[in-house]
This record gives C-alpha cells, sequence and structure tokens, in this order.
C-alpha cells in the first residue's frame, strides 16, 4: 500500500487521524521510496479531464459554446486533432494514470461489474505506479478533484479496504466523488481524502463544477502558505458533462434559443469552422447521420416543433455546462497569473471519451428509468422519459440526458458514439500549453496531427517536467508501460508519432490500428462471422471513416484482424464481454451486504451500492422503532433522490411515504398515535418488476402500489439516510417546505431486512477463483 501522505507523519496503517504528532513521529514512519526533490524550476501540472465530450464542444475545436479559456490556452499552445482513447470512461482514465492498455490495467470496462477475470479486476495494478506516484516520487505536492472511479463499488463504502482509493494511489489531497456521476446540484455522495463528507444540506447556491475549483484553489493556496518553491501536479477531473445535464440558471439562459436550428445545421457549421482553423484539410468529408440499428438521427426538419422546442433545452444545458468549466479554469489561470506561476505551468485540457448516446433518440428526463428500458420483460407502462416540465431541464429537480442527435453533433465530424471504436467513441479534442518550456516558435500554428493515445500521456508530462518513472511499486517491479512520450513532436511538428499501432476492444466492439490503416469489428459479438465483420479505412485519405476498403484489401483485414488478436492476448483481453453476461456475476464476498442491517440516527449516509444490495430486484421490509409525541416533526429515513427514491417522515402527527417513480410521485400517509411505535414498511416484489407497499404503524395501515421497482442502472442513487434526508431530496415539494427536515423527536433505529429475490434477478453469486480456474482450464 502506497503511504497516504507524503509527509513526515506517520502512516502506520491509519485511514484517518485526528491529533497531535510529536517531532520523532518520524523516526517510526514507514520505509517508502525516499521523494526525490524536484529539479530546480520544475514546471507546475494541471491535468484536466473532462467525462463524454465529444470531439468538437470546445472552440478551438469548432464549437459555438463559449469557451474563452480554451481559446487562450490553445492560442499560445497546442490543438492535438489525432488524440485518441479508449471508447469508455474508466478504461479512459485507468491508461491515463497508469501508462497501460485498459485492460492490462484491469479496466475492460466501468466497475460496475466484478466477474473475477484480470482484466476486469477494477482496481489498478499493486505493481503499477500511477502518474500521481510518480510525480510525488519525484518531489511533486500531488492534488485530485473531482470523479476517480477507479474502485469496485464494493470497496467504496465505509468499512471498506482503501488501497484502491485515490490517497492510497499516490494523491496528497482528494476531494470529490469517487462514482461514475452524480447531481451537480446535490452530490450524492462526497468524499475528501479517505471520508465522507458530511452534508446535511447543500447552499441553495451550491454547483459541483464550482465547488471543485474553491477545492482546487484552496490546495494550491495551502501549500504556497507552507512552501513557496515546491511543484503541484493537479488531476482535475471533471464531472461534467456526464449526464445527469445539470447547469446553473444563468449560464443555460446565456444559451437560450441558441440550438433552436438543430442538430444537422450545427454540426455543419462546426464542420466548417474545423476545417477553415485547420483541424482537417479541405476536402475532408464530415460523416453523414449515423444510420446505424439504435444509433440512428433523424433529420431535424422531420421534428414536431414541441420535439424542437424540448431537444433545443436539452442542448443548451449541455453548453451551459462547458461553458462552465471554461469559466472555472479561468479562475484557476488567473490565480496562477496573480502568483506569478502561470507561465511555468503545463496545462492540458482533454475528455475521456467521445459523446454519449444514452438519452436515447429522444432524449430522457429520468435518467434512471432509461438504464432499466434494456430488459425486454419490463412492464409496458415502463418510460424512458418521465414527462416534466421543460423548464426544469437542468435544473435539480430533473435527472436528463441529450438526444443522441445532440452527441451526433458533439461528435463533429465522426460516425458514432461513445462505446464505439468509430472516431465518435475515441477522438476526443486535446489542448497542451506551457508558456515558459514549450513556446511556439515562430510560424508554428500550434497544430499538431501525430496519433497519441491515452496510454501516452502520463509519459509526455513526467518527460516534460523531468520526473522519472519509478522502477518499483510495493516491493514488486513496476509493469512496464505501453505509452509512449510525444514531448519530441510538440516540439518540432515534422518528427513523426513513435506511437504507430494500437489495439482497441470494448464490449466485444475491436479496432486495430496499424499506421494509417484501421480494421473495426463494429459488431459486440463479431454477428457478421468471421473476417467478413471487420471493416478497413486509410485514415489518412478518410478520417471520418467513410469508405470501408475491407472488400478491396481481404489479406490486409486479415492480417491486422490477427495482429488485434495477438495484442488483445498480450494484453489479457479475453474473455470479452460481448453479450454483457459478465455484468450478471457477482462475487460471493458480497452476500455480506444482503445481510440485514441496523442504522441509527447520526450514521452517515449509507453508501450507494451498500444500500442498493438490500432492496434491489427484491422483497424487503424496514422496521422503524421510535418515541412519537405530538409536535415531533422530520425524516425517519431518505433513500434516492430527485432521480428517484422514497422516504418516510412524519408531519402534522401523520406518518407519510413519498414514493419517487423516476420523477412521478406517489404519496400516502397513516394517523400516528403517542408513545412508542414500531412502524414497519414492507415492500413485496410483484412478478412485473413492481413493488407493492405495505405501511403499518401496529393500529393502522396503508398500501401504495403496484408501483414500478427502483431498478434502472443505480438509482435509488443516494443511498440511505436515517433522521434526516440528505443530498438531493427524495420529495421536491417537501424539500421546499422543510429543507432535509430531520427528525425532531427520539427515533431509536432503522432496520433494513432483505428478503427473497424476484425471479427476474439475473444475478449470479458465484465463487471468484473457482470460475477463473474453469475459465481458463
Amino acid at each position: 500500500m502506497s503511504p497516504a501522505h507524503n509527509s513526515p507523519y506517520p502512516v502506520r496503517g491509519y485511514e484517518q487521524f485526528e491529533g497531535h504528532v510529536s517531532e520523532r513521529a518520524s523516526d517510526s514512519t514507514p520505509s517508502w521510496p525516499r521523494q526525490r526533490r524536484a529539479r530546480s524550476g520544475a514546471p507546475n501540472v494541471i491535468l484536466m479531464l473532462l467525462d463524454d465530450m465529444g470531439f468538437s464542444d470546445i472552440s478551438p475545436f469548432g464549437a459555438e459554446i463559449d469557451t474563452p479559456t480554451l481559446e487562450e490556452i490553445a492560442g499560445e499552445g497546442y490543438r492535438l486533432n489525432n488524440y485518441q482513447t479508449p471508447p469508455m470512461c474508466a478504461p479512459s482514465r485507468a491508461a491515463i494514470l497508469t501508462g497501460l492498455n485498459p485492460h492490462r490495467a484491469g479496466f475492460a470496462f466501468v466497475p460496475h461489474m466484478d466477474p473475477g477475470f484480470p482484466n476486469t479486476a477494477m482496481e489498478l495494478p499493486e505493481d503499477a505506479p500511477t502518474l500521481a506516484e510518480n510525480f510525488r516520487a519525484g518531489g511533486y505536492a500531488t492534488f485530485m478533484v473531482g470523479k476517480w472511479h477507479l474502485t469496485l463499488e464494493s470497496k467504496m463504502h465505509d468499512g471498506a479496504a482503501k488501497d484502491s482509493w485515490p490517497v492510497q494511489r499516490g494523491f496528497d489531497r482528494y476531494y470529490g466523488c469517487m462514482d461514475g456521476f452524480t447531481s451537480l446540484f446535490h452530490p450524492h455522495r462526497l468524499v475528501q481524502d479517505n471520508a465522507q463528507v458530511p452534508v446535511d444540506e447543500y447552499p441553495d447556491d451550491f454547483y459541483l463544477t464550482d465547488d471543485l475549483t474553491d477545492r482546487a484553489l484552496n490546495m494550491i493556496k495551502s501549500l504556497r502558505a507552507s512552501d513557496p518553491a515546491k511543484p503541484f501536479f493537479l488531476y482535475f477531473s471533471h464531472q461534467a458533462v456526464h449526464a445527469p445535464l445539470q447547469a446553473k440558471a444563468a449560464d443555460i439562459e446565456k444559451y437560450r434559443g441558441k440550438y433552436e436550428s438543430g442538430w444537422d445545421l450545427i454540426r455543419s457549421e462546426r464542420f466548417a469552422r474545423q476545417v477553415s482553423s485547420g483541424l482537417f484539410p479541405k476536402g475532408t468529408q464530415c460523416a453523414p447521420r449515423n444510420t446505424e440499428p439504435g444509433a440512428e438521427v433523424v433529420p431535424w426538419e422531420s421534428l414536431t416543433g414541441e420535439q424542437k422546442e424540448l431537444f433545443a433545452r436539452y442542448m443548451e444545458v449541455y453548453a451551459a455546462m462547458i461553458d462552465n468549466v471554461d469559466q472555472n479554469l479561468k479562475k484557476l489561470t488567473d490565480h496562477l497569473k496573480e502568483s506569478g506561476e502561470y507561465e511555468n505551468t503545463i496545462v492540458v485540457f482533454t475528455s475521456d471519451n467521445g459523446g454519449a448516446a444514452g438519452g436515447g433518440s429522444g432524449g430522457t428526463r429520468s435518467y434512471f428509468s432509461g438504464f432499466g428500458a434494456r430488459n425486454p420483460a419490463l412492464p409496458q407502462e415502463w418510460t424512458t422519459d418521465v414527462a416534466r416540465d421543460p423548464e426544469l431541464i437542468g435544473g435539480p429537480q430533473a435527472y436528463v440526458h441529450y438526444p443522441h442527435g445532440w452527441a451526433y453533433a458533439s461528435n463533429t465530424p465522426f460516425r458514432l458514439y461513445k462505446s464505439h471504436t468509430y472516431g465518435g467513441g475515441v477522438r476526443v479534442p486535446m489542448l497542451l500549453s506551457w508558456p515558459a518550456g514549450l513556446p511556439r516558435a515562430a510560424g508554428d500554428n500550434g497544430l499538431r496531427t501525430q496519433y497519441a493515445y491515452a496510454t501516452d500521456l502520463g509519459a509526455t508530462l513526467m518527460a516534460l517536467a523531468g520526473v522519472e518513472p519509478l522502477e518499483s511499486r510495493n516491493g514488486r517491479p513496476a509493469l512496464e508501460t505501453d505509452g509512449y512520450s510525444f514531448d519530441s513532436w510538440l516540439r518540432d511538428p515534422a518528427l513523426p508519432t513513435h506511437h504507430t499501432e494500437q489495439y482497441v476492444e470494448l464490449g466485444g466492439r475491436r479496432s486495430f490500428l496499424d499506421g494509417r490503416w484501421k480494421a473495426i469489428e463494429p459488431h459486440p459479438n463479431g454477428s457478421t462471422g468471421g473476417e467478413d465483420g471487420w471493416e478497413l479505412y486509410d485514415i489518412e485519405a478518410d478520417p471520418t471513416e467513410l469508405r470501408n476498403l475491407a472488400p478491396e484489401q481481404p489479406q490486409l483485414v486479415r492480417e491486422l484482424a490477427e495482429r488485434w488478436k495477438a495484442a488483445a492476448w498480450h494484453n489479457q483481453v479475453f474473455p470479452l464481454n460481448d453479450d454483457h453476461s459478465m455484468m450478471r456475476n457477482r462475487p460471493s464476498t458480497e452476500l455480506l451486504f444482503e445481510e440485514p442491517v441496523t442504522l441509527y440516527p447520526g450514521t452517515a449516509t449509507l453508501e450507494r451500492f451498500r444500500s442498493n444490495k438490500l432492496i434491489r430486484m427484491r422483497s424487503f421490509q424496514i422496521d422503524v422503532h421510535l418515541e412519537h409525541r405530538p409536535g415531533n416533526e422530520g425524516v425517519l429515513l431518505a433513500h434516492g433522490d430527485q432521480g428517484g427514491g422514497y422516504s418516510l417522515y412524519v408531519e402534522a402527527d401523520a406518518l407519510h411515504l413519498s414514493y419517487n417513480q423516476y420523477g412521478e410521485m406517489l404519496r400516502t400517509l397513516v394517523p400516528l398515535s403517542e408513545g412508542m411505535l414500531d412502524v414497519r414498511v414492507s415492500f413485496v416484489a410483484t412478478p412485473d418488476f413492481k413493488w407493492d407497499i405495505e405501511v403499518s404503524t401496529g393500529e393502522s395501515q396503508v398500501r401504495l402500489g403496484p408501483v414500478l421497482q427502483l431498478t434502472g442502472g443505480m438509482c435509488p442513487f443516494t443511498g440511505i439516510s436515517v433522521g434526516i434526508d440528505r443530498g438531493g431530496p427524495v420529495d421536491w415539494d417537501l424539500y421546499q417546505r422543510r429543507g432535509a427536515f430531520p427528525y425532531t423527536g427520539k427515533l431509536s433505529s432503522v432496520r433494513y431486512t432483505p428478503g427473497a429475490k424476484a425471479a427476474y434477478n439475473r444475478e449470479q453469486i458465484i465463487d471468484i477463483a473457482q470460475e477463473v480456474e474453469k475459465v481458463f482450464d
């Protein structure tokens, strides 16, 4: 395990410490690799990573979105138009932080599965130093804010081993959300260093992008108060612009009416600016509307007036989120300019994959119900878009995602979206500047067209900063990395890339790049059969992958397909999760989370995954023990938020149950008598993905239902709170009246008892060691 802090303070196995450390404490510090002093004048490094942002979504890459700070960085630095990533977030982040191809890093997919194979370990290898660990060993202070998403769900709770948390993987300080996404107005769970941040109620003006920036600035300022010269590495990993799309009202208003022209015109205008600015040579063809089954984009003019108005609103919010990121980047750069450090700071700005199509053809105002809609057994009344007032889109009450027609515009000029191996999934914008160390030569426009991959980024930053990579970690030789530094062709645009070939795989979709040739197998399970499923593109002549040359060069296709297979074996790509069946496998160690649990007032909100295991696709009951006196009021328990959930509360001497069915509110109540009470809420799973709910106080009972189960994706998203409704509120009307509404009476305990799983719960509890042995026998 890496040390939690790079300081003379002892790290003796404690995840948290409060108290006094004597001056002799360092005598007993574990023998970690000694930190080297940073070379004189070493640059600060800021790596800023956005989530699900497409190639054309910033103004230096063609967007109409107002990003003047990024324009400034591009104007004095470099635009990389051929930087590519794995087509999904966690694999991309694992590759960036370790320099390993994502499967070797244990991330064939996102960490919401745990089948037990090496390619889905969902934790960074113990013998792979992270970029933060390398920088810290090189004399840097290391800070991180924002999205982590590199820890197993089953290890994100307060009692988990934290060896895969950010602080244990090289960051001196961490603040953010360890999950893949969250609400930007009411984050479901924030972590600082190794502990959950208790937030009973967020301020009305809270917005996570602003908060992350303030925290990052505080880390930098605190460092400078103690050490005026030590360089810092800041990994600023935004939650934006991943769904749910949410933005500040003033930023949304700025884009009011800007997208009424639709995605076809926006894409054509963006492409024209890309060509005129030199990103692509004249004669390059922009890919037409996607027509692949399930990914089709309809002509904007074919929509009704009501659809156009609704869909334009989604894009106004998305643009506002990016605008706000630029505003916050300006806060950082302004501070560095004021402190005299900007010139000697490397700034990198990029995305982890292309624009996402998760909103479907019509977008959604109920993000979590869309997750669950992939199951064909769902009842007819299940909808992927619970109707909400369009004015709520972008605000804290709606968990939304834009229609994939806007992802088509985001990914201009490429085909398809996140999770695909075409350009729309893997080509993203990158800006890099270092005014003092990488000034542009006269006549250099800063455009770089050489190929670079996510594994190359860390090696490049270390080369620029003069940081030597660690040779070992945890007493073991460090794994050989897969990246190539591209600092040479940043300095000299005439030099070629060193990274000439690269395999890609996600969910069975595959590609292999060899110089100008790119072979693609776009079908998740190779359904077309054998080599006939592979396509071939000359990406130098055809960067948008429009002309399939496979019929003309079958021998080259066969060769590249075989080389993909060889690279796949080398990088532990197999077994493929090509039908997503591995996502159903859950290790037997998770059975602990399905045991009954008793929660007491004052307990921090139970972690999302831990909470979900108590209720997912099963019957369960909740027993609440309290003493009620006239005038006692408040929330007894709450699980979920505006994306879906339920809460039980006392108001006006009645017991109320609010059930948020993906945005549709259902409510019931039962009178309360005075004295000691045992309240029971029973959720009985029915055969059609519903629950029948009964609330009983012993003297009275009331039924609610059948209601749709909260089974979509990670819903309920905010975990279980007792005695208060923390995080995003379940019932917005109650929240407006009473806020987080802490209970004023005597609440003894809340006990969850999971019952029988429903027949349609397809989770397979397995002994991981035995199953891995079977596969590789």
